[in-house]
Protein backbone atom coordinates (compact mmCIF):
# COMPACT_ATOMS: atom_id res chain seq x y z
CA UNK A 1 0.00 0.00 0.00
CA UNK A 2 1.37 3.40 -0.98
CA UNK A 3 1.60 6.26 1.49
CA UNK A 4 -1.22 8.08 -0.31
CA UNK A 5 -3.48 5.02 -0.15
CA UNK A 6 -2.72 4.52 3.53
CA UNK A 7 -3.51 8.15 4.37
CA UNK A 8 -6.84 7.97 2.53
CA UNK A 9 -7.71 4.68 4.21
CA UNK A 10 -6.97 6.09 7.67
CA UNK A 11 -9.00 9.20 6.93
CA UNK A 12 -12.00 7.20 5.72
CA UNK A 13 -11.79 4.96 8.78
CA UNK A 14 -12.12 8.04 11.01
CA UNK A 15 -15.19 9.24 9.15
CA UNK A 16 -16.78 5.77 9.25
CA UNK A 17 -16.18 5.58 13.01
CA UNK A 18 -17.72 8.99 13.59
CA UNK A 19 -20.74 8.17 11.43
CA UNK A 20 -21.28 5.08 13.60
CA UNK A 21 -21.00 7.25 16.70
CA UNK A 22 -23.70 9.61 15.41
CA UNK A 23 -25.97 6.66 14.72
CA UNK A 24 -25.41 5.49 18.30
CA UNK A 25 -26.51 8.74 19.93
CA UNK A 26 -29.83 8.96 18.10
CA UNK A 27 -31.21 6.66 20.82
CA UNK A 28 -30.54 9.43 23.35
CA UNK A 29 -32.86 11.89 21.62
CA UNK A 30 -35.55 10.75 24.01
CA UNK A 31 -37.74 11.98 26.85
CA UNK A 32 -34.77 13.61 28.57
CA UNK A 33 -34.00 15.47 25.36
CA UNK A 34 -37.58 16.75 25.19
CA UNK A 35 -37.43 17.79 28.85
CA UNK A 36 -34.19 19.68 28.22
CA UNK A 37 -35.81 21.50 25.29
CA UNK A 38 -38.83 22.41 27.39
CA UNK A 39 -36.64 23.68 30.23
CA UNK A 40 -34.83 25.98 27.80
CA UNK A 41 -38.10 27.10 26.17
CA UNK A 42 -39.42 28.07 29.61
CA UNK A 43 -36.17 29.87 30.50
CA UNK A 44 -36.61 33.63 31.03
CA UNK A 45 -32.88 34.28 30.89
CA UNK A 46 -30.05 32.80 28.85
CA UNK A 47 -28.45 29.43 28.32
CA UNK A 48 -24.98 29.37 29.90
CA UNK A 49 -22.85 26.75 28.18
CA UNK A 50 -19.74 25.37 29.94
CA UNK A 51 -17.00 22.91 29.07
CA UNK A 52 -13.29 22.34 29.62
CA UNK A 53 -10.63 21.46 27.06
CA UNK A 54 -12.00 20.03 23.80
CA UNK A 55 -15.47 20.00 25.35
CA UNK A 56 -15.00 23.72 25.93
CA UNK A 57 -14.37 24.33 22.23
CA UNK A 58 -17.50 22.38 21.37
CA UNK A 59 -19.46 24.18 24.09
CA UNK A 60 -18.43 27.52 22.62
CA UNK A 61 -19.74 26.50 19.22
CA UNK A 62 -23.00 25.18 20.68
CA UNK A 63 -23.53 28.49 22.47
CA UNK A 64 -22.96 30.35 19.20
CA UNK A 65 -25.40 28.09 17.34
CA UNK A 66 -28.07 28.53 20.01
CA UNK A 67 -27.64 32.30 19.97
CA UNK A 68 -27.90 32.54 16.19
CA UNK A 69 -31.02 30.40 16.03
CA UNK A 70 -33.18 32.26 18.49
CA UNK A 71 -32.05 30.94 21.88
CA UNK A 72 -29.99 33.57 23.76
CA UNK A 73 -26.83 31.85 24.96
CA UNK A 74 -23.17 32.43 25.72
CA UNK A 75 -20.13 30.44 26.75
CA UNK A 76 -18.59 30.76 30.21
CA UNK A 77 -15.20 29.18 30.84
CA UNK A 78 -15.42 27.10 34.05
CA UNK A 79 -12.01 28.26 35.30
CA UNK A 80 -12.93 31.90 34.78
CA UNK A 81 -16.30 31.24 36.43
CA UNK A 82 -14.47 30.30 39.63
CA UNK A 83 -12.79 33.70 39.60
CA UNK A 84 -15.74 36.01 39.18
CA UNK A 85 -17.50 35.09 35.95
CA UNK A 86 -20.02 33.02 37.89
CA UNK A 87 -21.67 36.36 38.58
CA UNK A 88 -22.96 36.22 34.99
CA UNK A 89 -25.36 33.44 35.97
CA UNK A 90 -28.78 34.15 37.48
CA UNK A 91 -31.68 31.98 38.59
CA UNK A 92 -33.52 32.89 35.39
CA UNK A 93 -30.84 31.14 33.32
CA UNK A 94 -30.19 27.50 32.43
CA UNK A 95 -26.70 25.99 32.59
CA UNK A 96 -25.68 23.48 29.95
CA UNK A 97 -22.59 21.72 31.36
CA UNK A 98 -20.59 19.54 28.96
CA UNK A 99 -18.00 16.91 29.82
CA UNK A 100 -17.47 13.57 28.11
CA UNK A 101 -16.25 11.94 31.32
CA UNK A 102 -18.78 13.77 33.46
CA UNK A 103 -16.09 14.34 36.06
CA UNK A 104 -14.60 17.68 35.08
CA UNK A 105 -13.33 19.08 38.40
CA UNK A 106 -13.56 22.68 37.19
CA UNK A 107 -17.27 22.29 36.46
CA UNK A 108 -18.13 20.14 39.49
CA UNK A 109 -16.62 22.82 41.74
CA UNK A 110 -19.27 25.22 40.46
CA UNK A 111 -22.29 22.99 41.12
CA UNK A 112 -22.84 23.99 44.79
CA UNK A 113 -22.82 27.68 43.89
CA UNK A 114 -25.07 27.17 40.86
CA UNK A 115 -27.50 25.21 43.04
CA UNK A 116 -27.46 27.95 45.66
CA UNK A 117 -28.31 30.55 43.02
CA UNK A 118 -31.19 28.31 41.94
CA UNK A 119 -30.14 27.86 38.32
CA UNK A 120 -31.22 24.54 36.75
CA UNK A 121 -28.50 22.46 35.10
CA UNK A 122 -28.60 20.25 32.02
CA UNK A 123 -25.54 18.04 31.83
CA UNK A 124 -24.29 16.50 28.61
CA UNK A 125 -21.88 13.64 29.30
CA UNK A 126 -20.77 10.27 28.02
CA UNK A 127 -21.21 8.65 31.42
CA UNK A 128 -24.71 8.40 32.91
CA UNK A 129 -23.21 7.29 36.24
CA UNK A 130 -20.92 10.30 36.55
CA UNK A 131 -21.20 13.00 39.19
CA UNK A 132 -22.26 15.62 36.63
CA UNK A 133 -24.99 13.35 35.29
CA UNK A 134 -26.38 12.69 38.77
CA UNK A 135 -26.19 16.26 40.06
CA UNK A 136 -27.93 17.84 37.07
CA UNK A 137 -31.69 18.21 36.84
CA UNK A 138 -31.60 16.71 33.33
CA UNK A 139 -28.91 14.52 31.77
CA UNK A 140 -28.32 14.13 28.03
CA UNK A 141 -26.16 11.16 27.10
CA UNK A 142 -23.53 11.51 24.39
CA UNK A 143 -21.97 8.09 25.03
CA UNK A 144 -20.11 6.55 22.10
CA UNK A 145 -18.47 3.14 22.05
CA UNK A 146 -15.29 4.13 20.25
CA UNK A 147 -13.13 7.17 19.60
CA UNK A 148 -11.91 7.61 16.03
CA UNK A 149 -8.41 8.12 17.40
CA UNK A 150 -6.69 4.68 17.16
CA UNK A 151 -5.08 5.31 20.54
CA UNK A 152 -8.50 5.91 22.06
CA UNK A 153 -7.16 9.08 23.64
CA UNK A 154 -7.88 12.14 21.49
CA UNK A 155 -11.52 13.27 21.71
CA UNK A 156 -12.84 12.61 18.21
CA UNK A 157 -16.06 10.61 17.97
CA UNK A 158 -17.11 11.96 21.36
CA UNK A 159 -16.72 15.60 20.35
CA UNK A 160 -18.54 14.96 17.07
CA UNK A 161 -21.40 13.37 19.03
CA UNK A 162 -21.47 16.32 21.44
CA UNK A 163 -21.61 18.83 18.63
CA UNK A 164 -24.41 16.91 16.93
CA UNK A 165 -26.44 16.75 20.15
CA UNK A 166 -25.97 20.50 20.58
CA UNK A 167 -27.17 21.07 17.02
CA UNK A 168 -30.16 18.82 17.70
CA UNK A 169 -31.07 20.98 20.70
CA UNK A 170 -30.65 24.24 18.79
CA UNK A 171 -32.69 23.18 15.77
CA UNK A 172 -35.44 21.56 17.83
CA UNK A 173 -35.74 24.82 19.79
CA UNK A 174 -35.71 26.85 16.57
CA UNK A 175 -38.64 24.86 15.23
CA UNK A 176 -40.53 24.95 18.52
CA UNK A 177 -40.24 28.75 18.56
CA UNK A 178 -41.28 29.16 14.94
CA UNK A 179 -37.98 30.94 14.24
CA UNK A 180 -38.00 32.29 10.66
CA UNK A 181 -35.49 33.42 8.05
CA UNK A 182 -36.37 37.02 8.96
CA UNK A 183 -35.46 36.31 12.58
CA UNK A 184 -32.22 34.66 11.50
CA UNK A 185 -31.31 37.69 9.40
CA UNK A 186 -31.47 39.99 12.42
CA UNK A 187 -28.53 38.20 14.02
CA UNK A 188 -26.55 37.83 10.78
CA UNK A 189 -26.43 41.32 9.24
CA UNK A 190 -22.81 41.19 8.09
CA UNK A 191 -21.06 39.70 5.10
CA UNK A 192 -22.47 37.63 2.27
CA UNK A 193 -24.90 35.81 4.55
CA UNK A 194 -26.33 39.09 5.79
CA UNK A 195 -26.70 40.37 2.25
CA UNK A 196 -28.53 37.22 1.23
CA UNK A 197 -30.86 37.28 4.18
CA UNK A 198 -31.58 41.00 4.53
CA UNK A 199 -32.02 41.96 0.89
CA UNK A 200 -35.64 42.79 0.05
CA UNK A 201 -37.18 42.07 -3.34
CA UNK A 202 -37.59 45.77 -4.09
CA UNK A 203 -33.82 46.15 -3.67
CA UNK A 204 -33.38 43.76 -6.60
CA UNK A 205 -36.47 44.49 -8.71
CA UNK A 206 -36.84 46.37 -11.98
CA UNK A 207 -39.26 49.25 -11.51
CA UNK A 208 -40.90 52.18 -13.32
CA UNK A 209 -39.60 52.45 -16.93
CA UNK A 210 -37.67 49.19 -16.59
CA UNK A 211 -40.87 47.31 -15.73
CA UNK A 212 -42.15 45.20 -18.67
CA UNK A 213 -45.90 45.82 -19.01
CA UNK A 214 -48.42 45.74 -21.87
CA UNK A 215 -52.16 46.36 -22.13
CA UNK A 216 -54.32 43.26 -22.45
CA UNK A 217 -55.62 44.37 -25.87
CA UNK A 218 -52.24 44.59 -27.64
CA UNK A 219 -51.16 41.90 -30.08
CA UNK A 220 -48.63 39.19 -29.40
CA UNK A 221 -46.12 40.89 -31.69
CA UNK A 222 -46.39 44.10 -29.68
CA UNK A 223 -45.89 42.18 -26.43
CA UNK A 224 -42.80 40.47 -27.85
CA UNK A 225 -41.23 43.87 -28.48
CA UNK A 226 -41.76 44.73 -24.79
CA UNK A 227 -40.26 41.38 -23.68
CA UNK A 228 -37.23 41.98 -25.89
CA UNK A 229 -36.66 45.61 -24.88
CA UNK A 230 -36.95 45.07 -21.11
CA UNK A 231 -34.79 41.93 -21.11
CA UNK A 232 -36.51 39.97 -18.33
CA UNK A 233 -37.83 37.18 -20.51
CA UNK A 234 -41.41 38.16 -19.67
CA UNK A 235 -43.96 40.93 -19.59
CA UNK A 236 -46.87 41.62 -17.31
CA UNK A 237 -50.33 42.10 -18.77
CA UNK A 238 -52.59 44.76 -17.23
CA UNK A 239 -56.24 45.75 -17.63
CA UNK A 240 -57.60 49.27 -18.10
CA UNK A 241 -57.44 49.85 -14.31
CA UNK A 242 -53.73 48.98 -14.24
CA UNK A 243 -54.29 45.69 -12.43
CA UNK A 244 -52.03 42.74 -13.24
CA UNK A 245 -54.23 40.10 -14.86
CA UNK A 246 -51.62 37.91 -16.51
CA UNK A 247 -48.04 37.28 -17.56
CA UNK A 248 -46.44 36.30 -20.84
CA UNK A 249 -43.06 34.56 -20.67
CA UNK A 250 -40.60 32.83 -22.94
CA UNK A 251 -42.33 29.59 -22.00
CA UNK A 252 -45.70 30.98 -23.10
CA UNK A 253 -44.08 32.00 -26.38
CA UNK A 254 -42.95 28.44 -27.08
CA UNK A 255 -46.44 27.11 -26.38
CA UNK A 256 -47.94 29.83 -28.60
CA UNK A 257 -45.69 28.89 -31.50
CA UNK A 258 -47.07 25.36 -31.38
CA UNK A 259 -50.59 26.78 -31.92
CA UNK A 260 -49.56 28.52 -35.17
CA UNK A 261 -51.41 31.72 -34.28
CA UNK A 262 -51.14 35.01 -36.16
CA UNK A 263 -48.95 37.18 -33.92
CA UNK A 264 -50.18 40.36 -35.63
CA UNK A 265 -53.88 39.81 -34.93
CA UNK A 266 -54.06 37.62 -31.80
CA UNK A 267 -54.20 39.63 -28.59
CA UNK A 268 -51.88 38.89 -25.70
CA UNK A 269 -54.88 38.28 -23.43
CA UNK A 270 -55.70 35.16 -25.47
CA UNK A 271 -52.37 33.47 -24.79
CA UNK A 272 -51.13 34.92 -21.49
CA UNK A 273 -50.88 32.91 -18.26
CA UNK A 274 -53.72 34.08 -16.05
CA UNK A 275 -53.45 34.53 -12.28
CA UNK A 276 -49.63 34.52 -12.22
CA UNK A 277 -47.66 34.00 -9.03
CA UNK A 278 -46.99 37.40 -7.44
CA UNK A 279 -45.20 38.61 -4.31
CA UNK A 280 -45.26 41.52 -1.89
CA UNK A 281 -42.51 44.10 -2.13
CA UNK A 282 -41.53 43.85 1.53
CA UNK A 283 -40.56 40.17 1.57
CA UNK A 284 -36.95 39.03 1.60
CA UNK A 285 -35.29 38.24 -1.71
CA UNK A 286 -34.41 34.84 -0.26
CA UNK A 287 -38.13 34.13 0.22
CA UNK A 288 -38.84 35.15 -3.37
CA UNK A 289 -36.09 32.81 -4.53
CA UNK A 290 -37.68 29.97 -2.58
CA UNK A 291 -41.03 30.70 -4.26
CA UNK A 292 -39.41 30.64 -7.69
CA UNK A 293 -37.71 27.34 -6.98
CA UNK A 294 -40.85 25.73 -5.56
CA UNK A 295 -43.04 26.89 -8.47
CA UNK A 296 -40.29 26.17 -11.04
CA UNK A 297 -40.60 29.65 -12.52
CA UNK A 298 -37.92 32.08 -13.67
CA UNK A 299 -39.54 35.41 -12.82
CA UNK A 300 -41.97 37.17 -10.50
CA UNK A 301 -44.00 40.35 -10.45
CA UNK A 302 -44.29 42.44 -7.29
CA UNK A 303 -47.73 43.90 -6.76
CA UNK A 304 -49.30 46.45 -4.47
CA UNK A 305 -53.12 46.50 -4.26
CA UNK A 306 -53.18 44.38 -7.40
CA UNK A 307 -51.03 46.75 -9.46
CA UNK A 308 -47.51 45.74 -10.61
CA UNK A 309 -44.74 47.87 -9.08
CA UNK A 310 -41.72 45.70 -9.83
CA UNK A 311 -40.41 42.55 -11.46
CA UNK A 312 -37.36 40.34 -11.10
CA UNK A 313 -35.98 37.09 -12.47
CA UNK A 314 -33.46 34.45 -11.50
CA UNK A 315 -30.61 36.36 -13.14
CA UNK A 316 -31.35 39.33 -10.88
CA UNK A 317 -31.08 37.00 -7.88
CA UNK A 318 -27.76 35.72 -9.16
CA UNK A 319 -26.37 39.22 -9.67
CA UNK A 320 -27.47 40.24 -6.17
CA UNK A 321 -25.73 37.24 -4.60
CA UNK A 322 -28.96 35.71 -3.32
CA UNK A 323 -28.45 32.48 -5.28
Amino acid sequence: MTTMQALCQWGKAVIDTEIAALQEITQFVDESFAQACQLILDCKGKVIVMGMGKSGHIANKIAATLASTGTPAFFVHPSEASHGDLGMISQDDVVLAISNSGSSAEILTLFPVIERVGTPVISMTGNASSSMAKLAQIHLSIAVSKEACPLGLAPTSSTTATLAMGDALAVALLQAKGFTADDFALSHPGGALGKKLLLRVMDVAHTQKQLPLVDSEVTISHALVEVSEKGLGMTGVIDKQGQLIGIFTDGDLRRTLDQRLDFHTTTIAQVMTKQPTVIDGNILAASALKTMEERNINGLFIVEDGAPIGALNMLDMLRAGVV
